[in-house]
């Protein structure tokens, strides 16, 4: 099933959608974007130059993908949750070159309104709360709340609470 794109998104030239992938009102898919197949963007959501994308994620509304930002298969965004890519921003300085990696493992789910900074790395099937800002490497099922976000526990690969981390499961979804 080819994507689904709606009229008032623009995705540009060279930018690679999957199979199945639905990209609704307001987005915008810049050059060299790559979507995997089978995946949701949400209403006025931003994906960059080079920016990947996995197989099945789900990007809420209001989510801005930018240069450096990498998901993994079965990622999930929520609404608003937000991405930087400098450390140091200022407007009078470019600083493109400083761009830092953020990498989303596999099965990771950011809540509303969370804040990734740039250059970390979330662990596979971790849950990040609504609102919760990560400054540093979160480990694989682990759950993280506040701001700054600190491991409030573990999470199984369904995201309910565990009291200890999760054996190494199946790769199957």
């Amino acid at each position: 099933m080819p994507a689904t794109i709606h009229e008032s998104a623009y995705v540009d030239e060279g930018a690679l959608i999957g199979e199945g992938s639905r990209i609704w009102h307001f987005s915008h898919i810049m050059p060299d974007a790559k979507i995997g197949r089978n995946c949701v963007l949400g209403q006025n959501v931003m994906v960059g130059p080079g920016v990947s994308i996995g197989d099945q994620c789900k990007i809420q509304n209001n989510v801005s993908l930018y240069n450096g930002v990498e998901l993994e298969d079965g990622v999930f965004c929520g609404p608003s949750c937000v991405f930087t890519n400098v450390i140091n921003p200022r407007a009078f300085l470019e600083k493109k070159e400083e761009f830092r990696i953020t990498l989303v493992k596999r099965g990771a789910s950011i809540g509303a309104n969370a804040t990734i900074v740039c250059g970390v790395t979330i662990g596979r099937f971790a849950l990040i709360g609504a609102g919760a800002v990560v400054t540093r490497d979160v480990p694989d099922y682990a759950l993280m709340l506040g701001v700054p976000a600190r491991q409030a526990g573990w999470v199984n690969r369904a995201g309910d609470t565990v009291p200890e981390r999760p054996s190494e499961e199946s790769a199957e979804y």
